[in-house]
């Protein structure tokens, strides 16, 4: 299953349920995620959080859509990026309204970061 993940900066969001994908989906899923306008950077405070559940989101980096490998997705999640986020080739189109974390405190950025694990593993089943 390609599963493709997708916010504004590809800093949080997209990053988080990209690795949460990774962690339930093990050899069944690849996931994928990219921003309709990377920053370039993922954000430290995404990364502290996936540590805290034993993931090195350090080892990802941002990019863009055009940066993606030509692959049919079975799902293309979008997350907060309303008209920015262009339509991908993929079976299944979802939309989580889920805020942008980046300037939350730590307790209701993993708040954030918890409600898409959740969402990740109800995808993935």
């Amino acid at each position: 299953m390609n599963i493709l993940f997708v916010c504004i900066e590809n800093s949080n969001r997209s990053q988080m349920a990209q690795a949460f994908a990774n962690i339930y989906g093990r050899e069944k899923v690849h996931a994928y995620s990219a921003g309709s306008r990377p920053s370039g950077k993922v954000n430290p405070k995404a990364i502290k959080a996936m540590a805290e559940l034993g993931y090195d989101l350090s080892i990802h980096q941002s990019k863009s859509l055009d940066e993606l490998p030509d692959v049919h997705f079975d799902y293309a999640i979008t997350m907060g990026c309303g008209d920015a986020c262009p339509l991908v080739r993929a079976t299944h189109r979802l939309d989580w309204n889920i805020p942008d974390p980046r300037d939350m405190s730590e307790t209701d950025f993993n708040k954030v970061r918890d409600l898409i694990g959740e969402k990740v593993k109800e995808v993935i089943g």
